[in-house]
């Protein structure tokens, strides 16, 4: 008679050098522990398929699991008792819904045969950013540069089934001990929608993120340069080499996010005309919508004098071929810069610090130098192109000006600003007065 299977049991079964042994669990009928004449022990589910007798082969006896254990596990991979009877109610459930899950696990097992790199995250990390990233994200590129900073340097080479939740943990904690929180959040984002993307596909039969929380706290930001940490950072980046001190300035001049600035390209310009402009597309602005930038003389200066660099028309690279990256690297420079300068003169160089800040901080700085100009709100939501605040909700659908001569007086006064405070001289207000929509 069937006994109810227990784990000390299952550790101190004995072969028989003679002969295969099944022990079925009384617990869970179709639940078997195989043992092997050579002592190599298993679990296997026998059930009836189409009125014949079937055997499912769940994988190989674990005695014990010292780490977290996983919400579930592949066939093929070693079980403890209480994992085994969890693998079997599964596959029994799926017969029940007139499922073959032998069938599905030989059909597995032959693919994975036939490739065996198939299932490997750094290749299904491809396909993701290929078939998912580049048609729903607009900013595919930062996921595929997390995939090769962050994800594949360490479980490239390892099949995605073999991820758990551990590994989850251990990958976001690694990246928060090295000073970086905010990148944690950002791969842990990645991270959901990537193994969320192989449940749906079938790779997966559940997400190891599945009760992961976020790695950290993020506070919205309030930080903004002060008026003397505009002229720092100025003369700083006028020092700065090309590719990346025009562009550090062209972001406070205008206002817009990196990604928008680093991916500038000419045929989005417009600077033969006594109005230039610079048109954001659609596909690269982040609420999906174009966006018009008027630009200023000073801006129009630095555009003007960019080299041209490829035939991909981007205004800042180094190959001709994609936009310039790795902004850290130089910002860490630009900070050194910065702190040189401030600290130059001083009676205790040394005591001397300058305020973290962000380059998302200078678009901050910017609305905040804007608001102090008089400017109004409603223009410098237009000039950051947000569709929140003033032009949220039934405001979005009924107001259609698009604020053109607002924003371009805004601009100006803004670049007016900066080069009065860099030239220590009085800056001249030459805002227009917002018009009222109609």
């Amino acid at each position: 008679m069937a006994s109810v299977l227990t784990a000390k049991a299952v550790e101190a079964a004995k072969p028989d050098g003679s002969k295969r042994i099944e022990k079925p669990d009384a617990a869970l009928p179709g639940l078997y522990l195989v043992i092997q004449p050579s002592g190599a022990r298993s679990w296997a589910l026998r059930f009836r398929r189409n009125g014949k007798p079937a055997k499912l082969t769940i994988g190989p006896v674990l005695d014990r699991r010292d780490d977290a254990p996983p919400e579930s596990l592949p066939l093929g991979q070693a079980h403890t008792l209480t994992e085994a009877r969890a693998a079997a109610r599964q596959a029994l459930q799926a017969l029940a819904e007139g499922k073959d899950p032998a069938g599905d696990r030989k059909a597995k097992l032959a693919a994975a045969k036939a490739d065996p790199e198939r299932d490997l995250v750094k290749k299904l990390g491809t396909a993701f950013i290929d078939r998912y990233c580049k048609r729903h994200n607009r900013r595919w590129q930062e996921v595929e540069r997390q995939f090769a900073a962050e994800i594949n340097p360490k479980w490239g080479a390892k099949r995605a089934q073999d991820i758990n939740k551990r590994d989850v943990n251990d990958l976001l904690d690694g990246i928060v001990d090295r000073g970086s929180p905010v990148t944690a959040n950002r791969v842990f984002a990645t991270l959901r929608k990537f193994f969320g993307w192989l449940v749906e596909r079938d790779v997966l039969e559940a997400s190891p993120c599945a009760g992961v929380k976020k790695p950290t706290a993020e506070q919205s930001r309030t930080r903004i340069l002060t008026d003397d940490e505009i002229k720092l950072f100025w003369k700083a980046a006028s020092s700065f080499e090309y590719p990346f001190g025009p562009m550090w300035r062209l972001l406070l001049l205008t206002g817009q996010r990196r990604e928008e600035v680093a991916g500038m390209t000419r045929k989005e310009l417009s600077l033969d005309d006594d109005k230039p402009g610079w048109t954001i597309p659609a596909s690269r602005a982040k609420n999906g919508k174009p966006h018009s930038v008027p630009l200023s003389l000073a801006a129009v200066e630095i555009i003007k004098g960019l080299p041209k660099i490829g035939k991909a028309g981007f205004l800042f690279t180094t190959t001709g071929e994609t936009h310039v990256t790795g902004y850290s690297r130089s910002k860490a420079r630009l900070d050194a810069k910065m702190l040189e300068a401030l600290r130059d003169g001083a009676d205790d160089p040394k005591s001397v610090e300058l305020p973290g800040w962000t380059l998302h901080d200078l678009r901050r700085t910017m609305a905040s130098g804007m608001a102090k100009l008089g400017i109004n709100l409603p223009v410098i939501e237009k000039v950051l192109n947000h569709t929140s605040g003033s032009f949220g909700g039934i405001v979005s659908v009924y107001q259609h000006h698009d604020f053109a001569p607002e924003k371009r007086a805004a601009l100006d006064a803004w670049a007016s600003f900066i080069a009065a405070l860099v030239d220590d001289k009085p800056a001249e207000s030459n805002v227009v007065p917002m018009k009222a929509a109609g």
